[in-house]
């Protein structure tokens, strides 16, 4: 009788951990489910929510709005280029990209113009039929003609978000001309840091597409053979100002330099910010006024 005594006490022992182990799993099992449906639980550290940031190379001389997750300065980046994207406007603030020699390739131009699926859900997006019959251009910020190096490089310029409204006149005179220019540059080695943008409103298209009424460019040009570090007080900046109307078409792209210092006043932006003081006080303030890439200032 004792031995039996003894095996059933082993047997209901046996019986009771399984039970509370099994009550064990389904209590984790529970916890899972709970935490999948809970918006507010908190995310694993190691699964942060994805922000925006500034590493990208195109970035290099500084965010001059300090564009983040402010809907009307919002950093996007590719890396093609990176922007601040304006909800409100329904265009780019500025965009920022570099230029060399190995950005060119043989992709053809792919015309494929389309939204940007990379806005937040719930914001509007511009769509390539909303400029039909507006009179202006979908005018590339960064160019087409910059991004060659590979089908998918060109085609990251035809996202909406790189568009913004140009006259025909000035999308295909002074601004196309300073794109070919420095284009032309990288080509022969140079190493190029652009970043171009928009300010002013004069008007909206289908009621969701700001109209600027100038747009700007900002230039820092090194020679062949020198990388970022060796931008100094004498180093290449163009900063041209060019207004958004009819009838320049023909106007040479220097008729509109200006200072990087005039185009911060205008946007409120702040330029060149990763360079040491004393540089960015000699390139913001100085005009332009070589007639070559080689030439110096002397």
């Amino acid at each position: 009788m004792k031995s039996k005594a003894i095996i059933g006490g082993i047997i209901v022992l046996i019986i009771l951990l399984v039970a509370i182990l099994a009550c064990v799993w389904a209590g984790s099992k529970i916890n899972e489910k709970l935490s999948e449906i809970n918006p507010n639980q908190p995310a694993p550290q190691n699964e942060a929510t994805p922000q925006p940031t500034q590493s990208s190379g195109h970035l290099a001389l500084g965010n001059p709005s300090n564009a983040s997750n402010n809907p009307d300065n919002f950093l996007m980046q590719n890396d093609y280029f990176a922007l601040s994207y304006n909800r409100e406007k329904g265009l780019a603030n500025w965009v920022a990209w570099s230029l060399s020699k190995g950005d060119f390739g043989s992709a053809n131009r792919q015309n494929d113009f389309r939204p940007d699926d990379r806005l937040p859900g719930n914001w509007t997006r511009i769509l390539p039929s909303d400029y039909s019959g507006s009179g202006f251009d979908r005018g590339h910020i960064c160019p087409s003609a910059d991004r060659s190096s590979s089908l998918e490089a060109n085609s990251a310029t035809f996202l909406m978000t790189n568009m913004s409204p140009q006259t025909p006149d000035l999308n295909q005179g002074p601004w196309e001309k300073l794109e070919t220019y420095s284009r032309s540059m990288a080509r022969r080695d140079g190493t190029l840091y652009i970043i171009a943008g928009q300010y002013g409103a004069g008007g909206k298209v289908k009621n969701k597409i700001t109209v600027p009424t100038n747009f700007w460019k900002i230039i820092i040009v090194l020679p062949p053979g020198a990388d970022f570090s060796a931008i100094n007080k004498d180093t290449r900046v163009i900063a041209v100002d060019m207004p958004n109307v009819k009838g320049i078409k023909d106007k040479n792209w220097r008729d509109y330099r200006t200072t990087v210092r005039q185009i911060e006043q205008k946007t409120g932006y702040n330029f060149l910010s990763n360079l040491p003081q004393n540089i960015q006080n000699s390139l913001e303030t100085r005009v332009d006024n070589r007639q070559s890439f080689m030439q110096t200032d002397n």
